[in-house]
């Protein structure tokens, strides 16, 4: 179960992509904005903030992945990779109180209907639909390597719904007058955003409270080290993501009596039989000799 990772998008042509779509999505913000104000649409205000949102989160996405390729330092010895997860955090966070203002919007609108431009709002919403297309497709291939502009491209293909939604509305509104469509396309939208989040955040939050990968099973891993030759046991390991897809492991591993004297044969193949079963490049080992083992260890933590 090795980690392969395809990155067929070098560093400068994925920045390009990001800085394009942050421009794309700028631009239709402003003009839903201005259109939904005009018109007296909530449901195209509400696809407008949530484009905003959109753009705010690759310009976040883009200053992380900056900071993300700085080497490790004295300051930070592991790295600044995890600049991309404190990102992705703050972007769906900010997704979740969008979400809830816009509930708590379309609750008002239930209670005292507005009238509504429905030719407006069909004409922008279209232009809003394909701008939406044309940002996904730019951060859609580099989508699959990062947690960062996954949720950038996650939250397009939110607005894309959204955009879709809100032509349905104004041309309900068009054809039957129909002033409360309004306010549910709004409803739908905002549970959307607030599904979508609270989904993907869960992912940014067990990497932050060093939870292991999701999918690796810890005790499958233990187990198999101890079924290599010259291994007794493997006792308070630590198994976590140091960043989104690099994997460590930091562990004692106990040496069977008389075997010592392969010790360091036995850990290069522990380390060499991890990378290769479960990707998991970063490996500590404390090797203990069976006879002077640990007294009662924990099997996870110390």
């Amino acid at each position: 179960m090795g980690h392969h990772h395809h990155h067929h998008i070098d560093s400068e042509a994925g920045d390009r992509r990001v800085l394009l779509a942050v421009l794309v999505n700028l631009g239709l913000t402003v003009a839903q904005v201005i259109g939904g104000l005009i018109s007296g649409s909530l449901a195209l205000i509400a696809d407008a903030l949530h484009n905003f949102s959109d753009a705010i989160s690759l310009i976040i996405a883009f200053g992380a992945r900056k900071i993300a390729r700085r080497p490790a330092d004295a300051g930070m010895t592991f790295g600044y990779g995890r600049a991309e997860v404190v990102a992705a955090l703050i972007n769906y966070t900010t997704l979740i109180v969008v979400g809830l203002y816009l509930l708590y919007e379309a609750a008002l609108r239930f209670v005292d209907p507005q009238g509504v431009d429905g030719w407006l709002v069909v004409v922008i919403a279209g232009i809003a639909l394909a701008v939406d297309v044309v940002t996904a497709l730019l951060t859609y291939s580099m989508s699959k390597n990062s947690v960062n502009i996954r949720a950038a491209f996650l939250h397009n293909v939110a607005d894309a719904l959204g955009s879709v939604a809100v032509i349905v509305a104004g041309t309900l509104i068009l054809l039957y007058d129909w002033r409360l469509v309004d306010p549910m396309v709004t409803l739908l939208i905002a549970g959307y955003i607030l599904w979508q989040s609270f989904i993907e955040i869960k992912g940014v939050i067990r990497i932050l409270m060093l939870g292991s990968p999701p999918n690796i099973d810890v005790g499958n891993v233990l187990d198999h080290l101890r079924n290599i030759e010259g291994v007794s046991d493997v006792h308070q390991a630590h198994l976590w993501l140091v960043e989104e897809h690099v994997v460590a492991l930091d562990a004692h591993l106990v040496i069977e009596n008389g075997a010592w004297g392969r010790a360091d044969a036995i850990k290069s193949k522990v380390k060499s039989a991890l990378l290769a079963e479960f990707g998991i490049e970063q490996v500590t080992m404390e090797m203990e000799c069976s006879a002077h083992a640990c007294a009662n260890p924990a099997v996870f933590g110390h």
